[in-house]
C-alpha cells in the first residue's frame, strides 16, 4: 500500500459514487484518460480489480466495495489535517456534506445555511437529498459519504450513529373531505384496517412510524400507492385514492382533504440531526452542527 496516493483514492471515490469514468472526470475536472490511468495503477498496486467495466456499466467489485470506506476515511483525515492547519489562523476552511429530507419541520434550512455561510464564508457546504429518505441517509452516514444529516427515525437511533432531537409533531390522517371517517371524530388504528393507503417508500421516517404502529397493534394495511412528494400524496388522497399519514405541519392549507387525529396509539414524527458515532467531525462540520442546534425550537417529548 506504500504506492497508493491520495489522488488515486480521490479518483476511486469519484468513480464509485458516479459509477461512470466520464462523469467522474467531469466532477474532478481532469481528462477521462487520467482517471482511467490512475485507477489502473491503483488496481496494480492492490493486486486486484476494483471495478467491473463494460461498454455501458461500471460497478465496484467486492475488493472495491471493501476499499471504498477506507478511501473515504483517508481523504477525510487528509482534509481534516489541512483544514486544522488553516483554522489556526482563526478562519474555518473545508467542506461539509449535509443530508436533507423532503420536510424538516421546525428547522428553516435556508436560514441555517445562510447564517452559517455568513459566519464561515470559506466553508463549502454540499447538500444531498436521498430518494431513500432517512434510511438512505443512515447508510451514507455510516460509510462516510455524509458528515451529518437530518433524519426521522421510527424508533431508537441506529447503532453507529449519534442523534440530537430537533423537532417533534403528531402524525395526522388525511382523508378525502367526503370520506366516512371525517364524521367519526377521533379514531384508532383498528378502524383503518380496511383502508387503502398512499404513503412514502420504506425507509422514510413517517412510513416507518406508521408501519411500526400497525405491526405492534397486530394489524396489516395495504399501501398500493407509494410517492416521493407531499403534493402528489395529498392530490391522490383528495381524489379518493386512499388515506395517508403526514406530519401535522404538512396538513395546513391543503384543500379537498380533512386531517383527523388518531387517538390510539398517538403517532409521533421526530426530526433529528445525526452524525457518525465512530468518526470525529471536522471543525467545519462541528460548527454546522452547532448552528443547526441553535436554530431548533422547543422540543416536546409527549407521545410514543
Amino acid at each position: 500500500m506504500a504506492g497508493v496516493d491520495l489522488r488515486q483514492l480521490e479518483y476511486l471515490v469519484a468513480v464509485a459514487e458516479e459509477l461512470s469514468f466520464t462523469k467522474a472526470s467531469r466532477r474532478l475536472r481532469v481528462v477521462q484518460s487520467g482517471v482511467s490511468t490512475a485507477i489502473r495503477a491503483l488496481e496494480r498496486e492492490v493486486g486486484t480489480p476494483l471495478f467491473e467495466r463494460d461498454s455501458r456499466h461500471v460497478r465496484l467489485t467486492a475488493a472495491g466495495t471493501a476499499m471504498l470506506p477506507h478511501a473515504r476515511a483517508a481523504l477525510a483525515a487528509a482534509r481534516a489535517a489541512h483544514d486544522a492547519a488553516r483554522t489556526v489562523r482563526g478562519e474555518l476552511h473545508g467542506s461539509v456534506t449535509l443530508g436533507i429530507l423532503l420536510t424538516t419541520s421546525g428547522i428553516d434550512i435556508p436560514r441555517v445555511l445562510g447564517r452559517f455561510r455568513r459566519a464561515h464564508p470559506h466553508v463549502r457546504v454540499r447538500v444531498q437529498y436521498s430518494p431513500g429518505g432517512s434510511g438512505g441517509h443512515v447508510g451514507s452516514l455510516l460509510d462516510g459519504s455524509l458528515d451529518l444529516a437530518f433524519v426521522a427515525f421510527p424508533g431508537r437511533c441506529p447503532p453507529g450513529l449519534s442523534a440530537d432531537l430537533l423537532a417533534e409533531e403528531q402524525l395526522r390522517l388525511l382523508c378525502p373531505d367526503e370520506h366516512a371517517l371525517t364524521r367519526a371524530g377521533e379514531i384508532d388504528l383498528a378502524a383503518l384496517a380496511d383502508e387503502s393507503f398512499v404513503d412514502f417508500p420504506p425507509g422514510w421516517g413517517s412510513r416507518g412510524v406508521v408501519d411500526r404502529a400497525f405491526e405492534q397493534a397486530g394489524l396489516s394495511r395495504a399501501v398500493p400507492l407509494e410517492v416521493s412528494d407531499y403534493a402528489t400524496l395529498t392530490g391522490l388522497v383528495g381524489q379518493g385514492l386512499g388515506v395517508a399519514f403526514v406530519p401535522e405541519s404538512m396538513t395546513r392549507s391543503v384543500s379537498g382533504v380533512t386531517a383527523l387525529t388518531v387517538a390510539s396509539p398517538a403517532l409521533r414524527w421526530r426530526l433529528s440531526v445525526a452524525t457518525s458515532a465512530t468518526r470525529s467531525l471536522s471543525p467545519a462540520a462541528a460548527a454546522l452542527l452547532e448552528e443547526i442546534r441553535r436554530c431548533r425550537g422547543p422540543v416536546t417529548t409527549a407521545g410514543t
